[in-house]
């Protein structure tokens, strides 16, 4: 009995350890994935930064919008 036991412990194993090697070729693993010049891109796009210097006060000193006006709500007709 105790080696049937072993037996099946040891089928157990071997099934969920293959159902974790099957998630892991289901998951998106990019260095692993993607094609190797990807990694270069991807440091590139990490050192890139949102805006060019410029102040939200300079813009909005700048700008010609109205501030009064309503706010835009998509689908509503005024």
């Amino acid at each position: 009995q105790v080696e049937e036991e072993l037996q099946e412990q040891e089928f157990l194993d071997r099934c969920f350890q293959e159902m974790l090697e099957e998630e892991d070729q289901d998951w998106f693993i990019p260095s692993r994935d993607l094609p190797q010049g990807m990694g270069q891109l991807q440091q590139q796009l990490n050192g890139l930064s949102v805006g060019d210097g410029h102040t939200s006060e300079d813009i909005l000193s700048k700008s010609n919008l109205n501030p009064d006006a309503k706010e835009f709500v998509p689908g509503v007709k005024y």
